[in-house]
């Protein structure tokens, strides 16, 4: 049966509308308009009202990686390759589907609280089949959220023994798990070479190919640090990006995720093959990897949405955090005000995400998913309220978003989760790190 959402204001065709309203069908969003007409129009429907709310587009949390969320507080304020090996290669041996599925639990339910309603969780943790891969698909059904799983193919030998696949294996396992999933109205599939550092040439290209075979983006790391591009100009004679055309893969499916450090012909080569970027602000800050020249790649037609990372490169997983620090972040990089305006970065955290992994999210349109949250007008955070979007991005604390909708369902109200609850979360969490530290023989964080 239709249902018929209003509040004191929505936010339809980027600007914020009063008396207007949502019809929503089967998780899909039917049509919007006056409250007054729809209400005439639909005799006796449903209505659910916010008086003093707000309705914006769902957050798209374009990069995470949803075990990390375990690892938070773990090696902080250290070198990338330093925390790299305290946190993720220390742990890492110690997941298996319980830990996998109660770490994106934790990510996924915090989200959530925070107004993401789809996020992208590029995994990357195998341990050599498909399991621990459908326990963070199972975990993201329970907690409900909308999920693109990027499921990493990892061929360096420097890795962890669970990262590790053959490229056959990769493909064969990754390839089963999008055909099972595909036409899921709540789950996609993409294949994710993890980076040129980490997968082999025949591995990006297997990723590639598999995404035209799927139709689907592709997801890959891309010049997140220095060393990465010294590597690839050693062994392959090109930095990351002309490395990436010379294998074919840099088109329009390509999700590059991070994109620090680039030379002006690599921001040009990107935007002319269509290339889309996930980009993680706080997470580059985090582990001082350098700053993204944004402006630049968006004034050459690269297409840019916003990730949080993984909550132990970041430890926050809000997108809305992501606009405030991208926004920032460039104004001070680039030494001007008017690089990077709130309306910017708004839509990278929402319509642009959705654009870049072809979902009908991060809009409130006809057709569009029913994928919203609701803001408290009243929140000191968004007071005064005359220029809303402004407070939105740079002002709003996690207190303001008081209810949020996915695929038509109330998954988050009143202060805490509907579907999975959070006392359980921590206890699962807690239950967990008892166990790590019996097994690491040291305390735990």
């Amino acid at each position: 049966m239709p249902k018929l959402y209003s509040a004191k204001a929505v936010y339809l065709d980027d600007t914020f509308r009063e008396g207007s309203a949502l019809l929503e069908e089967n998780g899909r969003i039917l049509e919007t308009g006056p409250l007054v007409a729809l209400l005439q129009r639909y005799p006796g429907i449903e209505h659910v009202r916010w008086e003093r709310g707000v309705i914006v587009p769902g957050t798209v949390n374009a990069h995470n990686h949803s075990f990390q969320s375990l690892l938070r507080g773990i090696a902080v304020d250290k070198p990338f390759l330093q925390w790299r090996d305290e946190a993720l290669y220390r742990y890492s041996p110690l997941l298996d589907e319980e830990a996998v599925y109660t770490g994106a639990l934790l990510a996924f339910g915090e989200m959530l609280r925070y107004g993401v309603t789809t996020v992208c969780d590029f995994f990357y943790v195998h341990n050599g089949g498909t399991a621990l891969d459908e326990a963070v698909i199972r975990a993201a059904g329970d907690v409900g959220i909308r999920l693109v799983f990027a499921r990493t193919m990892y061929d360096w030998s420097g890795a962890p023994a669970g990262y590790r696949e053959t490229v056959d294996e990769a493909v064969d396992r990754t390839r089963r798990l999008a055909v099972k999933y595909q036409g899921a109205s709540m789950v996609a599939v993409h294949p994710a070479p993890h980076s040129p550092h980490a997968a082999s040439p025949a591995m990006i290209q297997a990723g590639h190919r598999l995404a035209q075979e799927l139709d689907t983006p592709f997801h890959i790391h891309v010049a997140e640090e220095m060393f990465e591009v010294e590597e690839t100009l050693r062994d392959y004679g090109l930095r990351p990006v002309h490395y990436l055309d010379s294998l074919g893969v840099l088109d329009g499916r390509m999700i590059a995720v991070h994109l620090v450090w680039l030379d002006d012909s690599e921001v040009e080569r990107v935007g002319q093959r269509g290339g889309a970027l996930a980009y993680c602000p706080s997470s580059n800050m985090f582990l001082a990897d350098g700053i993204t020249r944004i402006p630049e790649l968006l004034r050459h037609g690269t297409r840019v949405a916003l990730g949080t990372d993984g909550a132990c490169s970041n430890n926050r997983t809000s997108v809305y955090e992501e606009m405030r620090m991208c926004a920032l972040l460039q104004k001070v990089a680039n030494l001007d005000g008017t690089c990077l305006t709130a309306g910017d970065v708004f839509r990278m955290g929402t319509a642009a995400g959705g654009e870049v992994l072809r979902l009908p999210v991060g809009t409130l349109a006809a057709g569009s998913c029913a994928d919203f949250s609701v803001l408290n007008a009243d929140d000191l955070s968004l007071t005064p309220r005359g220029e809303l979007l402004a407070n939105i991005v740079y002002a709003m604390q996690p207190s303001a978003v008081t209810d949020v909708v996915v695929n038509g369902r109330l998954v988050y109200t009143q202060g805490a989760l509907q579907t999975v609850g959070e006392k359980e979360i921590v206890r699962r969490v807690d239950t967990l790190f008892e166990a790590w530290e019996r097994r690491l023989g040291a305390k735990g964080p």
